[in-house]
């Protein structure tokens, strides 16, 4: 007991030594218990792996080719750490032939693209970023229509992986984040993701998310600057710039078409072939009673809505961030922020829209089209975010082009989607 008393006392005389140490100690409890937690995470997922790669093949089959875009400059640097640890063993354990080409410079992805082989699956190991290089450089081959039904699958190991929340569940925790998403590869599950083709005067870009021009995306560019000022970064941002320049009003002038009906889908089974009898008998019908062919419908094009518009921000995306798959029409949506908003409501919603980009406020107008044509006033246009990646703001044509490709989502979010109704 008396010894007890003495620790005591000598803790209540270094109180400060004591509370340090304290500390640091349950830092670093609680540090070597996630890092036991991660590493039991990655021994379940080689487990379940190593399943994939045991199953039988006859000998006429061959070993599926992955072919992997890498980026190691996701994430800080840490991107190629983090697919060496987490995703490179299972794509190997479950028996596929693997080639990882690792990008060195920004836009390297557009011209690999360009010179990829036929493979059965494509994977994209970074960010948004990576991710719009990867299919802007597969859109743009001559061959992009063979090429368009390589199934794709994405691995979040980038600072924004928007389209993740689309296939996968969420986790903060990034090592499960990136298990998931390799086992997803693995299981084969895919659903149909639009794209949006934006045509200017340069090459068309094409993007899954969307394009955004305002004050929000010009503001959102600049937070880092204010680094200094840690949680209040956000908001600090927003209100300087009300500083400079109020209000923050964005003119241009659009035009689009309405949404066009989604053509059923075929049948995943297809009906059982007729008798021969059967067969014959109509081919003999059609021979002494051939059809009458009739004229074409000559078909009317689509009217054009014009609008001009003046607003905070404007934004043109698809809906893959919730992608209902028994939609009856094929459409992306055109949302027009009100111009009249105070500076209180331009902080908030600011905030609001860093943490989603694709939000569209309730006093936004929303507008549903298959194409649309935005033109620009000549100067001061400032830039696009297409996909989060900054592009020079001028006069495009943005398309949709509806279940372009096909992505790799785990189970539990394609059941999901299967629920739903339009």
């Amino acid at each position: 007991m008396a010894r007890v008393v003495k620790v005591l006392r000598t803790l209540r005389t270094h109180w400060k030594k004591s509370t340090f140490a304290v500390c640091v100690l349950s830092y670093g409890g609680h540090w070597l218990y996630g890092k036991h937690c991660d590493n039991v995470l990655r021994r379940e997922a080689c487990l379940e792996a190593r399943e994939f790669g045991r199953q039988l093949i006859s000998p006429q089959e061959q070993l599926k080719k992955a072919t992997v875009i890498l980026n190691p400059a996701a994430s800080k640097g840490k991107a190629n750490r983090l697919f060496e640890k987490n995703a490179a063993p299972l794509l190997h354990l479950a028996g596929m032939e693997v080639k990882v080409v690792k990008t060195d410079y920004e836009g390297q992805a557009k011209k690999l693209m360009e010179l990829m082989e036929q493979t059965d699956m494509l994977i994209v190991a970074g960010g948004d970023g990576t991710l719009q290089e990867v299919i802007t450089g597969l859109l743009r081959r001559a061959d992009q229509a063979s090429f368009s039904n390589t199934p794709i699958g994405f691995i979040p190991l980038g600072s924004q992986n928007s389209l993740s929340q689309s296939l996968h569940s969420q986790t903060d925790n990034k090592v499960k984040h990136i298990i998931s998403a390799t086992l997803s590869i693995l299981k084969g599950d895919t659903v149909p993701l639009d794209v949006l083709q934006i045509q200017g005067e340069k090459e068309p870009v094409f993007a899954l998310i969307g394009l955004r021009w305002g004050a929000f995306r010009d503001v959102a560019s600049s937070i880092s600057k204010y680094w200094y000022l840690g949680p209040l970064k956000t908001m600090a941002a927003h209100w300087f710039s009300t500083l400079k320049e109020w209000p923050q009003i964005h003119q241009a002038s659009l035009s689009y078409q309405a949404p066009i009906p989604r053509p059923p889908e075929e049948p995943e089974v297809k009906p059982p072939r007729p008798s021969l009898i059967y067969r014959i008998i109509r081919r003999l019908k059609l021979y002494f009673n051939p059809p009458v062919e009739e004229p074409p419908k000559e078909e009317t094009p689509e009217p054009w809505e014009e609008l001009q518009i003046s607003t905070v921000e404007l934004s043109i995306k698809t809906h893959n961030k919730n992608p209902v798959l028994r939609r009856t029409e094929d459409s992306m949506q055109v949302c027009v922020e009100p111009e009249t908003m105070t500076v209180g409501e331009f902080i908030t919603i600011g905030s609001e829209k860093v943490q989603d980009p694709t939000l569209c406020t309730a006093r936004g107008r929303k507008l549903e089209a298959s194409v649309c044509r935005l033109s620009l006033p000549q100067e001061g246009a400032g830039f696009y975010n297409i996909d989060n990646e900054e592009y020079e703001a001028m006069p495009v044509e943005v398309m949709l082009l509806p279940r372009k490709l096909r992505f790799f989502c785990s189970t539990e979010r394609r059941q999901q989607l299967l629920l739903q109704t339009h």
